[in-house]
């Protein structure tokens, strides 16, 4: 479980993110959506430890994650957006890590079922920095889910992944949901966040433009509903856009009527 309690950042006198509050529940997959600047790697920063609130909470499984951060951080896995592993350690050697520090029973043969599915036994013993791009993000996609962890929080998935292991991926997403667990995943791909997001909140600038499934955010912007016949989250994601546009153009010439 995911709780964000009023979180605000703040860099200086700009507001990266105001007063955003969520919460994401076992079973659900929650995507944290917007343009570049919205505030989702920001909050995703928090979530892990990476940038301390301003103002606000958020806790992973009940743990504050900046007063209790070693119970926060054992609760879940974090896969980046950009994949930072240790160069000179071999696949296995990095996995036999995260292993160990997670205490995962039967490390190794779990290791080779997950290479075997990403098709990357054949590389197991090759040094990291030798790997490609989408290579090292698969990897740092099994680390994370390795330890099997309650929550799992992910910061664009699918940058640098061949088509077969992207399907592989929403399919792992989906069934780590199905069993109970919490998946919080920000992306630039909308038909994606479609397609596997029970609920989602659309950010700008720091702000919540709307919140929850697809046929309330249908309500929301008061566009089709239902089923295949509903609008398209993309059309969704920029009425919502349009209408806050069309809101500051209101408060500027309140301001101004000149």
């Amino acid at each position: 479980m995911i709780e964000v309690q009023h979180y605000t950042k703040r860099f200086g006198r700009v507001a990266a993110v105001d007063d955003l509050s969520f919460t994401v529940h076992p079973g659900e997959i929650f995507g944290l959506l917007g343009s570049n600047g919205a505030g989702k790697t920001t909050t995703i920063r928090a979530l892990v430890g990476l940038t301390r609130p301003t103002a606000g909470t958020v806790r992973v499984q009940g743990f504050d994650v900046w007063k209790d951060p070693v119970r926060a951080k054992a609760a879940f896995g974090y896969i980046p957006d950009r994949p930072y592993l240790y160069g000179k350690l071999t696949a296995r050697e990095l996995l036999r890590f995260v292993g160990q520090l997670y205490r995962v029973p039967g490390t190794d043969d779990q290791i080779s079922r997950w290479l075997d599915l990403f098709r990357l036994t054949d590389f197991g013993n090759e040094l990291l920095e030798t790997y490609s791009h989408g290579m090292r993000q698969k990897v740092a996609i099994i680390a994370a889910m390795l330890p099997d962890p309650p929550v799992l929080i992910v910061d664009e998935p699918m940058v640098g992944l061949d088509p077969h292991a992207a399907r592989q991926v929403r399919e792992l997403f989906r069934g780590h949901a199905d069993r109970g667990r919490t998946v919080l995943l920000t992306t630039h791909s909308l038909p994606l966040a479609e397609a596997v997001c029970d609920r989602l909140v659309v950010l700008d600038r720091g702000r919540v433009l709307g919140e929850g499934t697809m046929d309330d955010l249908r309500a929301r912007t008061g566009t089709a509903a239902g089923g295949v016949h509903g609008d398209s989250l993309e059309r969704i994601f920029f009425r919502l856009l349009e209408e806050e546009q069309a809101e500051a153009d209101r408060r500027r010439e309140a301001l101004d009527p000149a």
